[in-house]
């Protein structure tokens, strides 16, 4: 009986490996390979240029009515095609992109398939289904499986409650945690973009794109195998008003499912992005490639640029003779600010409706927006307005109607701070209704791009980062310059971040302290100045107050002068958590930004990219004592070394900004 038993066991073994079938596709440069195997699944496993990226990792879809797409799964066709094309990319960190990728195309009996596509750069998958009916998405089942117990940067969620259920409320904005996949806490979600440092130095980047009427993923990992694992918020249920001044909707209740949606689409694309050197994944395009086109057919109105915002300033202007705070005397003063140094827009940030209300057709009666709209129309300076999510999503067509014939040029809505089907409905219809009345919209509040910036354009920015309003209130422990050097690495891979730089008091790393109403960066003066080179960010922000920024004349005018958007990007060096290099090009200029850690650093950049021709670089480099006093720093002008290697120095916490010109 026991050889009987063990024969049988043999042979349907046997059979299963008989049954198995795989598919490979090879990136446009050879050096990447997938492996898709179908068998009693589907997994998939991928290497670049031998080295393992994922090994064998199943994935499926489940219906609520228990069908399993991906169980016993049957091949129907295979469809190989490669791609060669260039995207147009106005409002980007260069002005177009190449979409070079080969692409495998498996069908399914049961009206189901998946794609494959390998890019150099890296791999995306996603499910589409052919139902003639509606369906509702039970889960969808992914585990990325690794060979090793691999280190990561895992940016858990805000929350540290117990259950999952109470992490999905969420604001995606957190540090990161240096740690191998098993030793990170199995108990809590992880958001993406998410990073694992693979073997000889490589790194695979985890995010998502084209996420559209469906929840985002989080991960969460095993404590038993080195293993990650996709989770996704459940549809709500039962939703009520609540949260931060009424102006959000809290989950009371959620559904045994994750998404209810057509029965013919295709799902949000599943993003690995492979770097053989830190310095690649600083200038990626994967998620822009896979984002769905431009539904905007005129652009010609979206206009990116500078903004002087209120804040985190906390209002706090001086040598005036008025009361400075929410009242239209001080935003003047900031229309007037930003009209004499070419900023384009000025936000009014949360104060000018009515508090509690969650209504904004109140307004306070210390501010006349329409006055200050005219006021700023006679300074060439548009006006940008916060509305918190329920205010917002309770009467959109309306106050977007009126606010636009008003002449407000748009909206940055807050605290979302979650990311199932129905907020990412949310922001498809924000962006939509907004684009309809030509008007910006800066989601805050929220979680990463997920290629809908340029799905809808004037959806021109999103937080989803850890940004500078921390240091109103973060201790001393809180190490925003070891961040700083991290996102461009991860958080940035997803798309522009709303980090709201531009610090004017700025602290050494034993004198930095959260003060409120006069708050303070860590790191250099030369470090705020450089991140407006190294992040991206359509819309970005001159955070400290109009006051401070005058009697700083070189500094402002340097930054009020750097363009938000790009013709070109060239990653110079960098090392995750270490240090970064990035020169951006915007017409005949060419703009460097560099970033260090606590550590001091010197290193060469390479600047063959300027060509043949005679170049002058104006500078400003951490000055000597910026490591004790960090608002010291030096400007020089110079010629560019006929060589085209550039020495730089950075102080601890320090930066180098610098702008490159014939």
């Amino acid at each position: 009986m026991k050889i009987k038993a063990l024969i049988a066991l043999l042979l349907m073994g046997s059979m299963s490996m008989m049954a198995q079938k795989s598919y490979q596709l090879q990136s446009p440069d050879g050096k990447l390979h997938v492996t898709a195997t179908v068998g009693n699944d589907i997994q998939f496993s991928f290497t670049h240029e031998g080295t393992e990226v994922l090994a064998p990792s199943t994935i499926s879809m489940t219906l609520q009515d228990g069908t399993v797409l991906g169980e016993n799964p049957k091949v129907s066709k295979v469809l190989k095609a490669s791609v060669d094309k260039v995207i147009p990319s106005p409002f980007y960190k260069k002005s177009e992109v190449s979409d070079i990728y080969n692409e495998m195309t498996i069908s399914f009996r049961g009206n189901y398939g998946l794609v494959f596509r390998l890019y150099n750069e890296g791999l995306a998958y996603r499910f589409f289904t052919k139902m003639k009916n509606d369906i509702i998405i039970a889960d969808e089942k992914a585990e990325y499986n690794f060979s090793t117990d691999h280190k990561t940067y895992a940016p858990y969620v805000n929350s540290k409650k117990a259950t999952f259920e109470e992490q999905y409320m969420n604001s995606f904005e957190q540090l990161y945690v240096h740690e191998a996949i098993t030793k990170l806490n199995d108990k809590r979600l992880m958001i993406l973009p998410f990073l694992v440092e693979l073997d000889g130095g490589k790194k695979l980047c985890i995010t998502e794109s084209d996420l559209e009427n469906y929840p985002g993923m989080f991960l969460n990992n095993t404590t038993d195998r080195p293993s990650l694992k996709a989770v996704h918020a459940p549809y709500p249920k039962v939703t009520k008003q609540g949260g931060h001044n009424q102006l959000q909707m809290l989950v009371q209740e959620r559904e045994n499912f994750i998404a209810k949606t057509k029965g013919t689409r295709s799902y949000p694309w599943r993003v690995f992005v492979v770097s053989a050197n830190d310095k690649e994944l600083a200038d990626n395009d994967m998620v822009y490639c896979l984002a769905s086109p431009s539904r905007v057919s005129d652009i010609s109105w979206i206009k990116p640029g500078k903004v002087a915002w209120d804040w985190w300033n906390d209002w706090n202007i001086y040598d005036v003779d008025f009361r400075a705070g929410i009242n239209n005397d001080t935003y003047k003063y900031y229309i007037d600010f930003a009209s004499e140094h070419g900023i384009e827009y000025v936000i009014l940030d949360e104060g000018w409706a009515v508090n509690l209300k969650a209504d904004l057709m109140q307004v306070i009666p210390e501010i006349n927006v329409k006055e200050l709209v005219d006021y700023g129309k006679s300074k060439n300076v548009s006006i940008i307005l916060w509305a918190g999510y329920h205010a917002f999503d309770r009467d959109m067509e309306n106050v977007v109607k009126y606010y636009s014939e008003m002449g407000v040029k748009g909206f940055k809505i807050d605290f979302m701070d979650r990311d199932d089907q129905e907020i990412i409905d949310f922001l498809f219809r924000a962006g939509e209704t907004c684009a309809k009345y030509k008007m910006l919209a800066d989601f805050h509040g929220i979680c990463k791009p997920a290629g809908l910036t340029r799905t809808y354009p004037n959806v021109i920015n999103f937080e989803g980062v850890h940004g500078l309003e921390n240091m109103k209130w973060a201790t001393a422990e809180s190490d925003m310059v070891t961040y700083d050097v991290t996102i461009p690495f991860i958080r940035q891979v997803a798309g522009p971040m709303d980090y709201t730089q531009g610090a004017m008091r700025n602290a050494a790393r034993n004198n930095y302290r959260p003060v409120n109403s006069e708050p303070m960066s860590q790191g250099t003066r030369c470090r705020q100045l450089a991140t407006y080179v190294i992040f991206e960010s359509p819309l970005n922000m001159l955070c400290d107050n109009p006051s401070n920024y005058m009697r700083e004349k070189e500094c402002t005018e340097f930054i009020a002068g750097i363009p938000t958007v790009w013709d070109k990007t060239v990653a110079l060096d960098g090392k995750v958590a270490e240090y970064v290099a990035i020169a951006r090009q915007h017409g005949d200029v060419w703009y460097l930004g560099a970033l260090t850690n606590w550590t001091p650093r010197e290193i060469e950049l390479d600047l063959s990219f300027l060509g043949d021709g005679n170049y002058k670089i104006e500078l400003f480099k951490d000055g000597i004592n910026a490591d004790r006093a960090a608002r010291d720093y030096k400007k020089e002008t110079l010629p560019v070394p006929a060589d085209r290697k550039l020495k730089i120095k950075m102080a601890s916490g320090g930066g180098y900004a610098a702008k490159i010109y014939k």
